[in-house]
């Protein structure tokens, strides 16, 4: 298996895990969107809670030149911890989410 096809199946075994966890309140839901082609991988909050409906991106996961960008992480643990546990090397890890000048404090890819 090369590289982006493992990391591919790491991200998407991880994010499936995440989609079956159910929510303890409201109507809520959680949807797994996977494009393997242009390598996109989403987890989006759907629902209503209250009388108010929800919709947002919970985690937002791309694979960029041969690295995995973290372009939204709504998790409490931070997903990109689990990436690391589950095999992807800090080095192929992009908090896209922190500004360039940010990332070069954190122990992941600046880029």
């Amino acid at each position: 298996m090369d590289t982006l096809t493992n990391y591919s199946q790491i991200i998407r075994t991880i994010l499936t895990e995440y989609s079956q966890l159910p929510y303890a309140y409201g109507q809520l839901e959680r949807q797994l969107i996977i494009d393997e082609n242009a390598n996109h991988y989403l987890l989006l909050t759907l629902g209503w809670e209250n009388k108010q409906r929800v919709h947002g991106c919970l985690i937002h996961i791309d694979i960029i030149n041969d690295k995995v960008w973290i372009q939204r992480d709504g998790t409490e643990t931070g997903i990109a911890n689990e990436l690391v546990s589950a095999g992807i090397p800090k080095d192929k890890i992009v908090l896209a989410f922190h500004p360039v000048n940010v990332r070069q404090y954190t122990d992941f890819a600046i880029a």
